[in-house]
């Protein structure tokens, strides 16, 4: 009894493969064999399973429960959710060990996958690693657990409530919000949370349906938040949340339709938590603005810059005790009041509540942050031989330099134009640029030291459509 996984399915920070193709559910068996092993090794039991709204989740459901139960877990089945109410499960249940959600997240309709969490940590990297390793050697323990079913929708909805306990209920009532499901997971739990939120609120595209027929749910594509802009601009509402298909990221638009990224969310989180937790750590991926990194240390905070990845930050947050973190995806991480998880509609009334006890407006809050000119992410195909030892090569070649450099993750130059970006990605074979300045001339410098050090490695930049 053995099982080899298509090479480009077991991936850095979750499993994701084309079903048909790549994934199916003889993978689904073998991830749920591995796992409960690894679990009942580690002293664990009992694993929550949920899944996301696309149309192979069921069967893949199926499957992964045979190959937990048949490896000796018991599973308690949460059925159709975002993935934050599976870490939500997770976290708040003493008698369960793990967690797996079914989900291909922001990916199109054809793929699926699988994020997990292993006794309250991150589920990633060297433990993927081995459950291809355990699956190819048929290293498994048998057992033969027992499945059961458990309703925590209503439970999970109140607890996304909690932040606004306390805050003045007139100004809560007063407010306008547009909202965009994009026919992802959140859908019926945004249904549920806006009708017990103060204030009004307009919903789109909250129903689930697999095939995302009105547009593609990835809040961080200017293009997918047109809807929405349209919304808040019709209705004249104060500002527009997004979610992606398994509402793990958040996107965000002010009354006057500008995006709110992810670094420029942080900002308004860190304005808010730094009043009650006076220097505090936040934590931001290395593709955040410079602006932000300023912000935190001038309100107070200790700014740390880290690894792009949720499962990398989540780490790295239990690692130094910090209250919050985000990415420039739209992950953000609260654990202060909240576990640590990344959860969009636990951060989207985390931005009302912030908006309400900073006395200023969401539009307010985005019109007070200095204006940066900066790249979208620009993504170019790199052999994947080659894209971590171009990395290096660059590292090395900069390393006479008298410019600040980091390493963190890739190599960040900080200039007196401004700084830019270089790192390979952990789950394609491309690499992403990004640079960011206060005036075009200084942009367009930032670039072309990018592009001279892609030469002299023999790599050429060539932007993506769309990104």
């Amino acid at each position: 009894m053995n099982h080899h996984f298509h090479p480009t399915t077991l991936r850095e920070y979750d499993i994701r493969g084309i079903i048909g193709e790549t994934l199916g559910a003889d993978d689904a068996r073998a991830i749920g064999r591995g796992f409960a092993s690894m679990l009942r090794e580690a002293g664990g039991k009992t694993v929550a399973v949920g899944y996301d709204g696309r149309i192979s989740s069921p069967m893949l459901e199926h499957a992964l429960i045979e190959g937990l139960t048949g490896s000796g877990c018991d599973v308690v089945r949460i059925g159709i959710g975002p993935t934050p109410m599976l870490y939500y499960a997770e976290a708040s249940a003493d008698d369960v060990d793990g967690g797996i959600q079914i989900t291909g997240s922001h990916n199109p309709a054809n793929y699926n996958g699988f994020k997990m969490v292993f006794r309250g940590r991150p589920f990633f990297g060297q433990d993927i690693a081995e459950l291809g390793r355990r699956a190819a050697t048929g290293d498994w323990l048998d057992g033969l657990g027992e499945v059961s079913t458990r309703a925590i929708f209503e439970e999970y909805v109140e607890r996304l409530l909690e932040p606004l306990d306390g805050l003045d209920r007139d100004v809560l009532g007063g407010l306008r919000i547009g909202w965009d499901a994009g026919n992802g997971a959140a859908g019926p739990a945004l249904e549920a949370l806006a009708a017990r939120l103060p204030g009004e609120h307009h919903l789109l595209y909250t129903e689930i349906d697999g095939s995302f027929p009105n547009h593609h749910p990835d809040p961080t594509v200017p293009e997918n938040l047109v809807d929405l802009q349209r919304l808040v601009a019709a209705r004249k509402l104060d500002f527009g949340v997004a979610f992606d298909g398994d509402g793990d990221r958040i996107g965000a638009i002010d009354g006057e339709g500008r995006v709110i990224w992810g670094d420029q969310l942080l900002m308004i989180f860190a304005e808010d938590l730094l009043a009650r937790m006076p220097g505090a750590p936040v934590i931001a991926d290395v593709k955040a603005s410079g602006a932000l990194f300023e912000r935190v240390a001038e309100l107070g905070g200790r700014p740390m810059m880290w690894k792009t990845g949720h499962s990398l930050i989540k780490s790295k947050m239990k690692e130094i005790g910090a209250p919050l973190a985000g990415e420039m995806s739209g992950h953000v991480f609260f654990a202060d009041t909240y576990y640590g998880f990344d959860d969009a509609l636990y951060a989207a009334v985390r931005l009302i509540a912030a908006s309400v006890r900073l006395g200023k407006s969401v539009t307010r809050l985005r019109s007070e942050m200095p204006a940066m000119i900066n790249t979208p992410e620009l993504r170019f195909q790199v052999d994947e031989t080659r894209k971590f030892a171009a990395i290096d090569e660059i590292k090395a070649r900069l390393a006479e330099s008298p410019l600040e450099v980091d390493g963190t993750d890739g190599v960040r130059v900080s200039t007196p134009d401004g700084w830019w970006l270089l790192r390979a990605s952990n789950t394609q074979d491309v690499l992403v640029a990004r640079a960011e300045s206060k005036t075009e001339a200084g942009l367009a410098r930032l670039l072309a030291q990018i592009d001279k050090q892609l030469a002299a490695s023999g790599l050429e930049r060539k932007p993506q459509a769309g990104h």
